[in-house]
């Protein structure tokens, strides 16, 4: 935990949460290079702000995210994930919604390359007519995206 607070608090607020390494009193030059030693050592790094002085660490972490209600238009910019309402407890719903999106591109992509190989297949053999390979190539399109919109369904 990197903050600007002031290391008691940060420390108490660290605890209560249960992480292990938390510094505070950290100007925003120092959170940089915080950040910068944590991806040196092969780790990655997640990062919330909301302030102009988060800016840099948003952008230099794998997954930067801003805090959008009362957050800076600079911090907004540069983050990967805006939360609007500024509620921290919206981030483990974001990250399930990232993962339940992974799954349905792979989904859908792993489905398109199939109907394309038996299609590709079937025409070389002489089965399957450039009309019916049209036919199966919009007919994927339109079963990815049915499949996505089921994420607009989901309960997260």
């Amino acid at each position: 935990m990197l903050s600007g607070d002031k290391s008691s608090v940060v420390k108490l607020v660290a605890e209560k949460l249960g992480i292990d390494n938390a510094f505070g009193d950290l100007l925003p030059e120092d959170k940089v290079n915080k950040v910068k030693e944590i991806k040196a050592t092969g780790g990655s790094v997640a990062f919330t702000g909301d302030g102009v002085n988060d800016a840099p660490v948003v952008a230099l972490s794998d997954v930067g995210i801003a805090m959008g209600g009362l957050g800076s238009d600079a911090t907004i910019e540069t983050a990967d994930v805006v939360i609007q309402d500024d509620k921290p407890s919206k981030i483990p719903m974001a990250i399930n919604i990232g993962k339940k999106t992974k799954r349905i591109v792979w989904q859908n992509i792993s489905l398109a390359f199939a109907v394309k190989a038996i299609v590709l297949v079937l025409g070389a053999g002489g089965l399957a007519t450039m009309w019916e390979a049209v036919f199966a190539d919009v007919g994927v399109a339109l079963l990815a995206i049915l499949n996505a919109v089921r994420i607009q369904r989901m309960k997260f």
